[in-house]
């Protein structure tokens, strides 16, 4: 089958999969921005984003752009047919988002007031994944500066699985929340970084998959 021309219905799909991943963070994200536009009454829960609404529009916009743009960026048969689209967005929708996710990220576990329920464990956490975003996305970067699309690939494969963290993050704690209520520390601290671990978990794999056939023909 020639992919430049037919892309297989199974890589919709998929994108369609990762979007809907995305959708209840995405959902929840503009609820926040709405709270914040309209001047919502203040609440220990989101105190902290209408004192200091920047961090949070930011890393709230560039989660949308960078999951539903990026969830275009692996499906081969488009990427064969629109390359030039995939360049552009790569370098001026998909870097800037991802970086800004990741730096905002960061900056908020730093500088804002985090719940109880957020310990330091979940804090640790959240840096990891956000200076790994942010070396994921570099290494990238380099590796199609210099052509090397093998290695591109791979990198932005797994930047784009720990930006997705939140919506699988919904699914391992979703459950937990409607059967035994808000979390303690420890279990906030399980659910959140079993989010990160098993979208990485699924990077690893895909990218094995991606790399068989090469190396079989090798």
């Amino acid at each position: 089958m020639d992919l430049s021309r037919n892309p297989p219905r199974r890589e919709w799909l998929i994108a369609a999969g990762l979007i809907l991943l995305a959708l209840v963070p995405a959902l929840a994200g503009m609820m926040r921005i709405g709270e914040i536009a309209t001047g919502a009454a203040e609440t220990t829960a989101n105190s902290r984003f209408l004192r200091m609404p920047l961090p949070v529009v930011l890393h709230i916009t560039g989660a949308l752009v960078y999951s539903i743009v990026g969830a275009f960026q692996f499906l081969p048969g488009l990427r064969l047919r629109h390359n030039a689209w995939h360049r552009f967005a790569g370098r001026y929708l998909l870097v800037p988002a991802g970086l800004t996710v990741a730096a905002s990220g960061v900056w908020m576990t730093a500088f804002y007031d985090m719940p109880p329920s957020d310990g330091v464990a979940l804090a640790v956490s959240r840096y990891i994944v956000g200076a790994l975003m942010i070396a994921f996305i570099a290494l990238g970067v380099a590796a199609i500066a210099r052509r090397d699309v093998a290695a591109h690939g791979p990198w932005m494969i797994r930047a784009y699985a720990l930006a997705m963290g939140a919506g699988t993050q919904v699914l391992t704690s979703g459950p937990f929340l409607l059967i035994f209520g808000e979390p303690d520390v420890f279990w906030r601290f399980a659910q959140m970084s079993a989010g990160w671990l098993i979208n990485a978990a699924v990077a690893e794999w895909v990218i094995a998959r991606r790399h068989r056939p090469a190396l079989s023909a090798t």
